[in-house]
């Protein structure tokens, strides 16, 4: 299926994205893919450096007759979501992305594409290579490390750029031009506790909640997918409550940036209750299908019997536990009062893990709103608090503010409706763009963000458009040509 990748228009940028995608890159391991992009750069004849953060820097001169345009730092980042369906075997730090084509779509096989920002980086490495696309003088940017932290774009030093226009490759909807971001903030919540024996007779199980969606934890927040951290809780707390259910393990979720799409426990009940914890377990299970339904066609919610534990929770822990997370606010908290339809504040329950006396609960909360985003990042704290957790608040950084009136702006738009016959989307997205972080290192660079169709990023459903993506080269090929003169 790779060589049908290779050969479907625009070639140069689909074999560009196939070489990318057979090196490994997940975020925080990227020494490959930095040592892949060097090699692109230096093998170019382009100036190529690696800052000490490890971004990498390509540097390419204006092509004949636009040497008097502004220059134009292309940007996009190197790091992949690593997330694989439940019983697909890969190794993501040691295997390349493998791809099919389906209809007009290009997925990954059980696992997520790396399209979000693969494409990206793809597109700027055509740029480069091309030896007939007219364009002004190019910085290319590569961050690393924006799915688990923005550290590339933290980490940048305000020094090591000179262009005066940011095209930031990473909107994921083709008709859309984003001019403005939420920032985020990282949630921990820690506790230890102790582990007692089982009291005789007890039976165990084993409950999957699995087969949800999942997706961007900030694109798709406001879709209502089901969040497994919040289902499972729903029914253990039902089991504490009536059945007298202890908690041996619990573990769901695994990025922050990812709504959670499954979730697995081990839990013990007294052998009493078993004939009614089951008869309310498929009560449970139909109730919540039912709820789910119209989004999540196939969730699936299953019960195991299964060896007994060692240990399980003791119990005030566990009571902690289950009401924290039935307290604690998953998704939209709030709507921005003066766009329509754009989420102002969200949060994402992302992950609990509870294994070997320890509970590990992470959140990341996104806002446009600096008082918003601590107002819930504060509810959050009080939240963990009052169930006795210990709380850190961790890699904080800023949104992007929309700015109407830049001349990039009015390049993007008058570019799109002469190419398109129609008016682009100008809008803020409620995900984490660079653009927020890179604007305060360089604050007078204007800077704006498009791309092309992609579904499902962070997710083993993520998918890129191919009659999409050639749209995209296109509108950006135009767009470098039609760069405003320096003054």
């Amino acid at each position: 299926m790779h060589s049908d990748i290779r050969n479907t228009a625009p070639q140069v940028l689909w074999n560009h994205f196939a070489d990318l995608n057979a090196v490994p890159r997940p975020s925080k391991k990227e020494a490959r893919v930095i040592a892949f992009m060097v090699n692109f750069g230096k093998q170019l004849g382009l100036e190529t450096s690696v800052d000490a953060i490890q971004n990498v820097l390509i540097k390419k001169p204006a092509t004949k007759g636009m040497e008097n345009r502004k220059k134009v730092v292309l940007q996009s980042h190197l790091d992949m979501v690593h997330q694989k369906n439940e019983g697909t075997d890969f190794d993501f730090e040691n295997e390349g992305i493998q791809m099919e084509i389906k209809g007009e779509w290009i997925y990954a096989k059980g696992t997520t594409l790396g399209a979000d920002n693969g494409i990206g980086v793809a597109a700027i490495m055509s740029i480069l290579s091309s030896d007939t696309i007219a364009h002004p003088a190019i910085e290319a940017l590569f961050t690393i490390d924006e799915e688990t932290g923005m550290t590339g774009a933290m980490e940048l030093q305000p020094n090591v750029l000179t262009g005066d226009i940011l095209l930031n490759l990473d909107t994921e909807d083709d008709d859309e031009i984003s001019i403005g971001c939420a920032g985020g903030i990282d949630i921990t919540a820690t506790r230890t506790f102790k582990e007692f024996d089982i009291e005789d007779p007890s039976i165990a199980y084993h409950i999957r909640v699995h087969g949800l969606q999942g997706g961007h934890s900030g694109m798709d927040i406001h879709k209502g997918f089901g969040n497994a951290n919040k289902l499972m809780n729903r029914i253990l707390h039902d089991g504490y409550e009536n059945f007298q259910l202890s908690i041996a393990s619990l573990e769901g979720g695994t990025l922050r940036n990812a709504i959670p799409r499954e979730s697995t426990a081990h839990i013990v009940i007294p052998k009493q209750f078993q004939e009614a914890f089951e008869y309310e377990f498929k009560l449970q299970v139909a109730a919540l299908k039912k709820e789910f339904q119209p989004i999540e066609k196939d969730l699936e919610i299953t019960i195991s019997e299964t060896a007994l534990p060692k240990k399980v929770m003791d119990i005030d822990c566990q009571k902690d536990l289950v009401r924290t997370l039935y307290a604690a606010h998953n998704g939209v908290y709030t709507m921005n009062a003066s766009i329509g339809d754009l989420v102002e504040t969200s949060n994402n329950l992302a992950s609990v893990k509870v294994l070997n006396g320890t509970i590990q609960i992470a959140c990341l909360t996104r806002s446009f709103s600096e008082s918003g985003k601590m107002d819930l990042c504060n509810a959050l704290r009080a939240t963990f608090e009052l169930g006795s957790f210990d709380v850190t608040i961790s890699g904080d950084y800023p949104g992007w503010e929309p700015n109407t009136t830049t001349e990039i702006l009015k390049v993007l738009e008058g570019t799109y409706k002469r190419m398109f016959d129609e008016a682009p989307k100008v809008m803020a997205c409620h995900a984490g763009l660079e653009c927020g972080i890179l604007g305060t290192h360089y604050p007078k660079m204007e800077m704006i963000s498009f791309g092309p169709t992609i579904k499902g990023a962070h997710s083993p459903e993520e998918r890129v458009s191919i009659p999409s993506t050639q749209k995209f080269w296109t509108f950006l090929q135009e767009i470098l040509k039609n760069i405003p003169l320096a003054r």
